[in-house]
């Protein structure tokens, strides 16, 4: 991310926010919302160069709709993996804050 591309930012942090929002608001039915990243995958808009191939790209959202435990809600992956938001103290109170408004 840089901030020479605003919209980019931007629309990674409103991917962040309502991540967060939704999994606080859904949460209580059982229902799990995450984002993930797929990394660099060989498609038209990745290139030939990529590192990852579709399949491997793919790996992180199917497991995350059909295997991962529904205590994962809210978070952010890659490979599997969490990553860690920078931004949790805030994103917290945010999720706190508007989690009536999405269930009100």
């Amino acid at each position: 991310m840089s901030a020479n591309v605003p919209s980019y930012c931007l629309s990674k942090l409103a991917l962040n926010g309502v991540t967060i929002m939704l999994a606080a608001a859904l949460r209580d039915d059982g229902v799990a919302v995450n984002s993930m990243c797929p990394g660099w995958v060989r498609t038209d808009m990745g290139g030939p160069d990529a590192t990852r191939s579709v399949d491997e790209g793919a790996d992180t959202a199917v497991w995350l709709a059909d295997e991962a435990p529904h205590e994962l809600t809210g978070k952010f992956f890659r490979s599997r993996a969490e990553i860690v938001w920078q931004i949790a103290p805030i994103a917290r109170a945010i999720s706190t804050s508007c989690k009536a408004s999405l269930t009100g």
